[in-house]
Protein backbone atom coordinates (compact mmCIF):
# COMPACT_ATOMS: atom_id res chain seq x y z
CA UNK A 1 0.00 0.00 0.00
CA UNK A 2 1.93 3.72 -0.92
CA UNK A 3 0.74 6.40 1.01
CA UNK A 4 0.79 9.85 -1.16
CA UNK A 5 0.72 12.90 0.55
CA UNK A 6 -1.86 15.59 -0.53
CA UNK A 7 1.33 17.63 -2.37
CA UNK A 8 2.33 14.20 -3.86
CA UNK A 9 -1.39 13.54 -5.04
CA UNK A 10 -1.58 17.28 -6.56
CA UNK A 11 2.09 17.79 -8.14
CA UNK A 12 2.12 17.48 -11.82
CA UNK A 13 -1.75 18.25 -11.94
CA UNK A 14 -3.90 21.63 -13.84
CA UNK A 15 -3.01 23.11 -16.74
CA UNK A 16 0.97 24.32 -16.16
CA UNK A 17 1.62 21.14 -14.25
CA UNK A 18 3.27 23.35 -11.72
CA UNK A 19 0.95 24.71 -9.51
CA UNK A 20 1.63 22.77 -6.22
CA UNK A 21 5.38 23.96 -6.24
CA UNK A 22 3.18 27.51 -6.86
CA UNK A 23 1.40 26.84 -3.44
CA UNK A 24 4.12 25.33 -1.96
CA UNK A 25 6.69 27.72 -2.39
CA UNK A 26 4.16 31.31 -1.90
CA UNK A 27 3.16 28.95 1.85
CA UNK A 28 6.85 28.40 3.04
CA UNK A 29 7.75 31.94 2.03
CA UNK A 30 4.68 33.08 3.72
CA UNK A 31 5.73 31.61 6.82
CA UNK A 32 9.48 32.58 6.78
CA UNK A 33 7.84 36.11 5.89
CA UNK A 34 6.04 35.55 9.53
CA UNK A 35 8.77 35.66 11.40
CA UNK A 36 10.77 38.28 9.06
CA UNK A 37 8.48 41.23 8.92
CA UNK A 38 8.55 41.41 12.55
CA UNK A 39 12.35 41.41 13.34
CA UNK A 40 12.69 43.66 9.98
CA UNK A 41 10.05 46.14 11.96
CA UNK A 42 12.10 46.04 14.88
CA UNK A 43 15.54 46.19 13.84
CA UNK A 44 14.70 48.90 11.20
CA UNK A 45 12.68 50.93 13.70
CA UNK A 46 14.93 51.62 16.35
CA UNK A 47 16.96 53.41 13.98
CA UNK A 48 14.41 55.48 11.45
CA UNK A 49 14.85 58.70 11.92
CA UNK A 50 19.14 58.79 13.12
CA UNK A 51 21.82 60.51 11.63
CA UNK A 52 23.63 59.16 8.51
CA UNK A 53 26.82 57.77 10.98
CA UNK A 54 24.25 56.02 13.73
CA UNK A 55 22.83 54.31 10.66
CA UNK A 56 26.24 53.57 9.11
CA UNK A 57 27.39 51.60 12.81
CA UNK A 58 23.80 50.20 13.13
CA UNK A 59 24.12 48.32 9.70
CA UNK A 60 27.82 47.08 10.22
CA UNK A 61 26.34 44.82 12.93
CA UNK A 62 25.70 41.69 11.60
CA UNK A 63 22.37 40.98 12.98
CA UNK A 64 20.56 44.18 11.74
CA UNK A 65 22.10 43.88 8.17
CA UNK A 66 21.30 40.20 8.11
CA UNK A 67 17.54 40.22 9.27
CA UNK A 68 17.59 43.18 6.37
CA UNK A 69 18.66 41.33 3.68
CA UNK A 70 16.23 38.61 4.39
CA UNK A 71 13.52 40.69 4.55
CA UNK A 72 14.89 41.85 1.30
CA UNK A 73 15.42 39.03 -0.68
CA UNK A 74 12.47 36.42 0.51
CA UNK A 75 10.03 39.31 0.47
CA UNK A 76 10.50 40.30 -3.43
CA UNK A 77 10.72 36.53 -4.14
CA UNK A 78 7.18 36.17 -2.65
CA UNK A 79 6.56 39.25 -4.50
CA UNK A 80 7.70 37.35 -7.81
CA UNK A 81 6.13 33.97 -7.07
CA UNK A 82 2.72 35.65 -6.74
CA UNK A 83 2.72 38.18 -9.52
CA UNK A 84 3.71 35.29 -11.61
CA UNK A 85 0.82 32.99 -10.44
CA UNK A 86 -1.15 36.39 -10.84
CA UNK A 87 -0.33 36.69 -14.38
CA UNK A 88 -0.88 33.03 -14.77
CA UNK A 89 -4.52 32.77 -14.27
CA UNK A 90 -5.54 36.08 -16.23
CA UNK A 91 -3.24 37.05 -18.98
CA UNK A 92 -2.64 35.03 -22.64
CA UNK A 93 -0.03 34.56 -25.26
CA UNK A 94 2.82 36.78 -25.28
CA UNK A 95 1.57 38.90 -22.86
CA UNK A 96 1.98 36.39 -20.37
CA UNK A 97 5.30 35.37 -20.63
CA UNK A 98 6.42 39.99 -21.48
CA UNK A 99 4.92 40.15 -17.94
CA UNK A 100 6.53 37.25 -16.39
CA UNK A 101 9.58 38.17 -17.87
CA UNK A 102 9.25 42.26 -16.70
CA UNK A 103 7.94 41.21 -13.22
CA UNK A 104 11.10 38.85 -12.95
CA UNK A 105 13.37 41.34 -13.81
CA UNK A 106 11.78 43.76 -11.25
CA UNK A 107 12.76 41.51 -9.13
CA UNK A 108 15.87 40.40 -9.44
CA UNK A 109 16.82 43.87 -10.25
CA UNK A 110 15.21 45.27 -6.65
CA UNK A 111 17.01 42.58 -5.07
CA UNK A 112 20.32 43.41 -6.54
CA UNK A 113 20.23 47.16 -6.27
CA UNK A 114 18.75 46.98 -2.12
CA UNK A 115 21.96 44.15 -0.98
CA UNK A 116 24.53 46.75 -3.32
CA UNK A 117 22.96 49.42 -0.70
CA UNK A 118 22.85 47.18 2.27
CA UNK A 119 26.58 46.06 1.84
CA UNK A 120 27.54 49.81 1.15
CA UNK A 121 26.29 50.79 4.53
CA UNK A 122 27.50 47.68 6.29
CA UNK A 123 30.96 47.89 4.74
Amino acid sequence: MRYLTDYKRATGLGSAHSGAHHHWQMQVSSAVLVFLIPAFMFTFGSILGSDYEDVLDYYSRPFPAIVAALTLIVGLVHFKNGAQIMIEDYAKGYTRKAAIVAVTAFSYTCIAVGLFALVKLAL
